[in-house]
């Protein structure tokens, strides 16, 4: 089972993650920022990663640190859990359609981290959660789990939509990159041998 769990702790944050990528997608998320929990949870049910989320930061101050380290410790986790990558199909696309809005991720679990962010986001908070934050969500993530992400909203008007199908774009493309490939279960997919660097 391909499992892992992580530990980060700092003067700002106390976060414990553990995932397990052959699950079927259940989850336990508390994070104390609703609309982060929501998201993680739609990164959960649709990547069928389980994933536990245990999140205690300085929230009083403001929801940077919780937001950047949640992001962190669940790449973490995840690039943990994946090992050295043998057999995994590596590259995985999506897009998530929701009413009006239509995002499109698409990633390399290339060892070399790497974001692109083409989304607009006009309102400045959905629920508690400032939305300048999104973004440095999926940076934080991107670079502790050693991934190149492609984020790009195609269209839409609704805020909430417009987020939520970011999340679920991001799963369902990592849900395809961290499958095993059966015809190349036993090999690293890079004629370098090796992912990352």
């Amino acid at each position: 089972m391909r499992s892992a769990e992580i530990r980060r702790k700092t003067g700002e944050t106390d976060i414990e993650v553990s995932v397990n990528l052959d699950g079927s997608g259940t989850y336990s998320i508390s994070t104390g920022i609703g609309f982060l929990d929501h998201m993680l949870e739609q990164l959960s049910r649709h990547s069928l990663i389980d994933l536990s989320v245990k999140a205690v930061g300085d929230l009083h101050i403001d929801q940077h640190h919780t937001t950047e380290d949640t992001g962190i410790a669940v790449g973490e986790a995840i690039a943990k859990a994946l090992g050295d990558k043998r057999g995994i199909a590596r590259y995985g696309e999506a897009h998530a359609p929701m009413d009006e809005t239509l995002t499109r991720a698409a990633l390399d679990i290339s060892g070399r981290p790497w974001l692109v962010w083409k989304v607009e986001i006009p309102m400045h908070r959905l629920g508690e959660w400032d939305t300048e934050l999104i973004e440095h969500w999926f940076q934080s993530f991107a670079q502790s789990a050693g991934i190149t992400l492609h984020v790009e909203n195609l269209y839409g008007s609704n805020n909430h939509h417009i987020v939520e199908s970011c999340f679920k774009a991001l799963a369902r493309a990592l849900r395809q990159a961290v499958e095993i490939d059966p015809r190349k279960s036993d090999a690293i997919p890079s004629t370098k041998g090796t992912l990352g660097g």
